[in-house]
């Protein structure tokens, strides 16, 4: 059981606000929450405070309530603090370090983790403002789960801008809170990011993975107990706490390192492998008279494919699709092709490289798993809790 403080903010989603105090609460976790002065136009701390059966405040200045409460020692106790809806104005508040009401006084200092759920009109989530503030947020370390497509309370509205589902804000809350050892004594191998297959000193041939999902996997089985060895093409992102990182540039390196981090439990290939690469020159090519030079492509080594038809395969095998038409059917086929146990599709059509969320469906030779639009943090908690959940079955 968790004490977690819940800001409600003054967004027409703050309703939905209810039914997750109710599932919270199912769940044995406490919920005192804050509501801030427009969120009271939306739901009543009557409301709340019946569902959570814990202290609801609203002002900063209740003497009676600073007295028996504290904002500051309510802060403190959380063990986590979840802002949800955060309107676009509470973002922007939070990333200049406001202190203006109680809402923002007490995650001004909290030491608790703090995980956000936006909710406002598409524009405005779009706005350059308002990913500037999101920006300086994820940099002071705080989560973000959802925004997620659909349409909006305005009339003609959809986009980018829902608030998450309460499944996902669910799944959010339990991976931040949870520090378990259900991978402990286990290895697993997790390649991420890009490769680059050099044409000369000064050029290449990559693609525009960031390497933020296998990073985000890869934490995610730290946390989990296990023995993580990282795999990654270049990057400019940090590397996970808990993992040992083999850094490696072309194709051909990732699967010698891969080869040489075996044997392993798990193998999660989640790196955007280039599929070709050329003779590299030893200078730098120039410019001539007769045109471009022609490069003769060479293909690379099959990572994926290799580990899973290898001696020493792992116990699962986990694929990654990037496709950008017929996810599932090509999913389907890659797995059968590629001999691995799973695969984690997605459309990267709308830009999934480098954004902050993704959509996956969990291919396995038996089903299909659409999952939600998470976080990529999410969905690394999320496959950790399948990988470790199917070998656990294997043992009984």
């Amino acid at each position: 059981m968790a004490r977690i403080l819940l800001v409600i903010s003054g967004g027409i989603a703050a309703y939905k606000t209810l039914e997750l105090v109710r599932r919270l609460r199912e769940r044995g976790h406490e919920t005192p929450a804050i509501l801030t002065e427009a969120a009271t136009r939306f739901v009543t701390p009557l409301s709340v405070g019946a569902l959570s059966n814990q202290p609801v405040l609203t002002d900063l200045f209740d003497l009676d309530r600073e007295r028996e409460i504290g904002h500051i020692r309510l802060a403190r106790a959380a063990d986590l603090v979840l802002v949800a809806p955060a309107t676009a104005d509470i973002i922007a508040r939070m990333a200049v370090g406001r202190a203006d009401d109680l809402a923002t006084a007490a995650l001004l200092a909290t030491g608790a983790p703090i995980l956000v759920a936006p909710a406002m009109n598409p524009h405005m989530w779009a706005h350059p403002a308002t990913a500037r503030n999101v920006a300086q947020l994820r940099a002071d370390g705080v989560r973000f789960v959802g925004p997620e497509r659909g349409e909006m309370a305005e009339r003609g509205e959809a986009g980018l801008g829902r608030l998450a589902a309460p499944e996902a804000i669910l799944d959010a809350i339990e991976m931040h809170l949870s520090r378990d050892d259900r991978l402990a004594g286990r290895h697993v191998v997790v390649t991420s990011g890009p490769t680059h297959e050099a044409i000369d000193p000064v050029r290449y041939i990559a693609n525009r993975s960031s390497g933020r999902q296998g990073h985000a996997i890869a934490a995610a089985a730290a946390r989990a107990g296990a023995r993580v060895t990282l795999v990654s093409g270049p990057v400019t992102i940090p590397t996970p706490p808990g993992v040992t990182l083999h850094a490696v540039e072309s194709a051909r390196d990732m699967l010698a390192a891969v080869e040489a981090a075996m044997p392993a439990d798990i193998a999660v290939m989640a790196a955007a492998v280039a599929d070709w690469h050329v003779e590299a020159a030893a200078q730098k090519l120039k410019k001539t008279a007769s045109g471009p030079p022609a490069l003769t492509l060479s293909e690379n080594p099959d990572i994926l494919a290799t580990i899973s038809r290898s001696a020493a395969r792992p116990r699962l095998v986990v694929g990654f699709a990037a496709e950008t038409e017929n996810v599932i059917e090509h999913a389907r086929a890659k797995l059968a092709r590629k001999g691995c146990d799973w695969i984690l599709a997605n459309d990267v059509s709308t830009g999934v490289f480098g954004e902050a969320d993704n959509s996956v469906h969990l291919i396995t030779a038996d089903a299909v798993e659409d999952w939600p639009r998470l976080s990529k943090e999410e969905v690394g908690h999320r496959l950790v809790t399948r990988l470790a959940e199917a070998l656990s079955d294997e043992t009984r």
